[in-house]
């Protein structure tokens, strides 16, 4: 097992396995790059050459932006792949890293549109690589049955958001006072230091971290090698040909998340190294997988429609000093910070008396609608007239309807895994949340000041509607789920 694996006496982290603190450390610097240069990457390419930024129509840069974040957690496959067949989940973190922090630099020195494509896809991909595997790598710190694992995960949340924090308050410092390529080069700074970080404390990952379950053999590497060079090559000429044009960027993701998972499902359920109960609780993982893609599609329009929200509605003025727009992204990690230790607490308190994930996640997607329909009562004011404590009460609802979902999303993950498929169960999470991300690209192009009351009250309603049927479902699900909780 993974150093310290299930350890509950002597040296801890917070009463967690000490390997903790390193997989901690990496995720929060790699956290720290990817949201401070998300925080300002839509107003980039949609503001004027004036403003610093490429001039984008507004609806192709929604598309862009929700393509992308589709893009990261779509690769979740690639580096689960990688892990479970060539490299391991600990190797494929380290490289994945790296990568990410190529695209950080591209993005930083390559003008134009040119460095956000080149930039955009190297952390798209190596974005994938890093979450896929440090997820699975934490879940290898617990022994089955581990009741501290939720809280486990909910500590990790915690550096995620962090770095969450810190990125998009830095970096959007950078960008107001010194321009966009500079806060780009600072999420750059900030993976180096995380690989800095990480590599001192690599050789603590042992075991199940290090191996390879399920080794592909030289003849069929070649093959894959072989189709991945193909599908690039239709990719690449799909792009420099126009065939498809970047305001439907995040559609194109959507249809193949939807495809990815659906094949994933498939081969991950027909195998025949996936004894009767490892697929039982696969197909309770198919409700919850569609639950967590219709939360996500909500909840990742922080970076489409509440960035606009934020630059256009929102009333940013604090004592004659106007906050950048960046900052607003830090407003859900400052209460995930205080909240995640809340969380952690609760679920180890109640132990067995915990509410069932089904039930976690039903409540998780109904608050998420709430948070849409609490959008209402500031419909329909002019510019900058929203006022900042309002939509501070908003995030603060989603911060709780996340933390009802996405650290328990990561944990069922790990639960549920097949023991042949372990990192790739994880990525299958992460495929909902690429399905989600993408959607809320493409339901970004339908928002509009003129339009909001009804934007904001059909989306809040159909997800509080989908919170009841999953909620109805609850019972069904848990019995496909075979004793886990």
């Amino acid at each position: 097992m993974a150093t310290e694996a299930g350890t509950r006496h002597g040296k801890t982290f917070f009463g967690q396995p000490p390997v903790l603190a390193n997989l901690f450390g990496v995720e929060l610097w790699e956290r720290f790059s990817f949201y401070g240069m998300q925080g300002i990457l839509l107003i980039y390419l949609y503001y004027s050459a004036s403003e610093g930024g490429l001039g984008i129509a507004e609806g192709t840069a929604t598309s862009i932006v929700g393509a992308y974040g589709g893009l990261v957690y779509l690769s979740t496959i690639a580096g689960a792949w990688l892990a479970d067949r060539l490299l391991g989940a600990e190797r494929t973190l380290f490289y994945s890293a790296v990568v990410v922090m190529c695209g950080h630099i591209g993005l930083a020195l390559i003008p134009g549109v040119a460095g956000v494509a080149v930039g955009l896809v190297l952390i798209g991909f190596g974005s994938g690589g890093v979450k896929a595997n440090a997820t699975s790598l934490v879940g290898t710190l617990y022994a089955e049955g581990d009741e501290r694992r939720d809280a486990g995960f909910s500590l990790f949340y915690l550096g995620i958001n962090l770095g969450a924090l810190a990125g998009p308050l830095l970096t959007g410092l950078l960008q107001e006072n010194a321009g966009f390529h500079y806060g780009f080069g600072l999420a750059a700074v900030g993976m180096a230091l995380g690989l800095v970080q990480y590599s001192i404390g690599r050789k603590r990952l042992t075991g199940p971290a290090r191996e390879v379950p399920n080794p592909l053999p030289p003849a069929a590497l070649r093959r894959v090698l072989l189709i991945v060079a193909a599908a690039l090559a239709v990719v690449l000429v799909v792009l420099l040909t126009g065939l498809l044009p970047p305001a439907r960027y995040a559609t194109a993701v959507v249809v193949l998340s939807a495809i990815a998972a659906v094949a994933y499902f498939v081969v991950i359920l027909r195998s025949r190294q996936v004894t009767e109960v490892e697929r039982s609780r696969v197909v309770a993982f198919i409700p919850l997988f569609v639950a967590s893609a219709a939360f996500w599609s909500l909840y990742q329009q922080q970076f489409t429609v509440v960035t606009i929200y934020s630059d256009q509605r929102l009333d940013r003025t604090i004592l004659g000093w106007e906050m950048p727009v960046s900052f607003v992204q830090s407003i859900n990690p400052i209460m995930i910070i205080i909240l995640s230790g809340v969380f952690a607490a609760l679920w180890t308190k109640l132990g067995s008396r915990q509410p069932s994930t089904p039930v976690k996640f039903s409540i998780g997607l109904a608050v998420m609608g709430v948070a849409f329909l609490l959008f209402l009562p500031m419909a329909g004011g002019g510019a900058n007239s929203a006022p900042l404590l309002g939509l501070a009460g908003v995030l603060l609802v989603f911060t709780i309807a996340e933390l009802l979902l996405s650290p328990v999303g990561l944990s069922l993950a790990t639960k549920l895994a097949p023991e042949r498929f372990r990192t790739q169960m994880v990525a299958l999470f992460f495929l909902s949340v690429a399905l989600g991300t993408a959607m809320s690209g493409v339901l970004a192009k339908f928002y509009s000041a003129d339009h909001e009351s009804a934007y904001f009250g059909i989306i809040g309603g159909v997800a509080l509607a989908l919170g009841g049927v999953l909620a109805l479902a609850t019972s069904p699900i848990r019995r496909l789920m075979r004793g886990v909780q």
